[in-house]
């Protein structure tokens, strides 16, 4: 899978509405959505709530750096594991 595609499927995740068929500016919100998510321990975006149709907003709390292609995907890429992570620890026993 693709980074876009696992951002995706973590928005519709974090939407909770369980997957039905989106619109085009939907997948966009749900990108945006994990993106949001993913960055939040990082301190770039603060959770907000819930709007009148269940989607969660968050606010902006700081400016992400500038970088290049591959250094934003790889930020991207850290902050998925780190997402995981923290829903699925492992156990080291």
């Amino acid at each position: 899978m693709d980074t876009q595609s696992i951002l995706f499927l973590v928005g519709v995740q974090e939407l909770g509405h369980g997957y039905k068929k989106f619109s085009k500016d939907e997948k966009v919100n749900l990108m945006h959505i994990a993106l949001c998510k993913i960055f939040e321990p990082y301190g770039y975006y603060e959770y907000e709530g819930l709007d009148e149709d269940g989607w969660p907003h968050y606010k902006p709390q700081k400016k992400l750096p500038h970088l290049s292609d591959r250094q934003q995907q790889h930020l991207i890429k850290e902050a998925l594991i780190e997402y995981f992570s923290d829903i699925y620890p492992i156990d080291s026993n």
